[in-house]
């Protein structure tokens, strides 16, 4: 079979508890967003935009809706004989199966993978991040440089350094400092997760770090400042676009609202760097008499009777007459019933409010998002607070 100069692992097995009752059945990954999205689609799309075709998505807490999702990978045309996308679960020893212990180890028990492609270098993404990216310009750097890894790099605010790994590299981008989520940071110069290793070099690695009993099998914890330690050639890649973490509530709806407006923070209409999805077929949307559409984004199927102010509204979504909706996130499938009053809310997939129902209050505001999970109801009258959680209630009656 021919050598593949680049494949790709996909880490996509994290449980994602930072958004609550959004991954309480699926994996972070396959969560909603944008209107038509899974935030999969975006990295998925960034390997398809860079002429990457060799995909192993590693997968291991609730996998089956992703697992489902991703199917063969047509929509990313990642549907090859040779090549394609692959779903890789925990390694099945003879003893039982091992979960993934760290982002390290889950590529060590997946080198097997590696290995059938025969490539000579491996990108590993996270599959929790919203941003388009070229990754054919950072592999061009990584091989210019002869490194033996490279490490794209994202400048955060200040503030929010202590939640990344953040590194300092000189004018010839070698890095020459690392440290994992530090309490006081050296920078704001934040790892996106997104690394090229030599295969030969980052299975060298694996190997080591696996022997080490006391190692947390983390890239950002072990891999990265052992290899720095010991003198690799280590190089950082400036990514200068739209690059949006979304391991929270606050941040994913405020990368839904950079959707909005007539000059959008990110875009998703640019056909020359497509975000590919699968999507079941609907009829195109629906403003009723009456219906008001200000300030925001849907797509297919929906049917809007009400009003609906500075949101994001799913496919097949329904806004019952009367109701208004402002500053919200609807995800597929969910009916908001007449006369609901909602703001600040974030609605998972295939909800249903029933009418007159109240969602947040004079408090609410990004930080205090008022959350319903997949597959609630939410009977008639209920008023709920700002900032408070709602999880599927057995299908309690509208």
């Amino acid at each position: 079979m021919k050598k593949k100069k680049c494949i790709a692992m996909l880490l996509a097995g994290g449980q994602g508890t930072r958004l609550f009752a959004l991954t309480n059945s699926v994996a972070k990954p396959a969560v909603s967003f944008g209107a038509k999205y899974r935030i999969i689609d975006f990295t998925l799309s960034n390997c398809t935009n860079s002429g990457i075709d060799t995909v192993g998505v590693l997968t291991q807490y609730q996998p089956l809706i992703l697992n489902e999702y991703l199917g063969n990978g047509e929509p990313w045309d990642l549907d090859r004989s040779y090549g394609g996308v692959h779903t890789l679960s925990p390694y099945q020893a003879k003893a039982g199966g091992e979960w993934y212990k760290g982002t390290a180890n889950a590529i060590y028990q997946n080198i097997h993978f590696l290995d059938q492609y025969d490539s000579e270098h491996v990108l590993i993404l996270s599959g929790d991040h919203i941003y388009k990216m070229d990754y054919s310009k950072m592999l061009a750097e990584h091989i210019a440089h002869n490194a033996d890894c490279t490490i794209a790099v994202f400048d955060v605010p200040v503030d929010e350094a202590s939640r990344f790994g953040i590194m300092d590299f000189g004018a010839d981008m070698r890095i020459t400092s690392f440290e994992e989520k530090p309490k006081t940071p050296k920078s704001n110069h934040a790892s996106m997760g997104v690394y090229i290793f030599k295969k030969d070099i980052l299975k060298r690695e694996l190997i080591a770090d696996e022997s080490d009993k006391s190692s947390a099998n983390d890239f950002g914890k072990n891999i990265i400042p052992k290899m720095l330690k010991a003198g690799c050639g280590m190089y950082a890649y400036s990514f200068n676009g739209y690059w949006k973490d979304v391991g929270t509530i606050t941040s994913l709806w405020e990368a839904n609202m950079d959707l909005l407006g007539d000059k959008p923070a990110f875009e998703l209409d640019d056909m020359s760097f497509k975000v590919y999805s699968r999507n079941e077929p609907l009829p195109p949307s629906y403003i009723g008499d009456g219906g008001q559409f200000i300030n925001s984004v849907m797509t297919t199927g929906c049917e809007i009777y009400g009003t609906v102010i500075n949101s994001v509204i799913g496919e097949g979504v329904t806004v019952s007459a009367g109701a208004v909706v402002e500053n919200s996130v609807i995800m597929r499938g969910s009916v908001i019933g007449k006369n609901v009053k909602m703001n600040y809310g974030m609605v998972d997939e295939d909800v249903t409010i029933g009418d007159n129902v109240v969602i947040g209050d004079n408090q609410s505001d990004k930080h205090h998002i008022t959350l319903i999970g997949r597959n609630t109801v939410i009977p008639k009258g209920t008023k709920l607070k700002s900032g408070e959680i709602v999880e599927n209630n057995g299908g309690a009656k509208a």
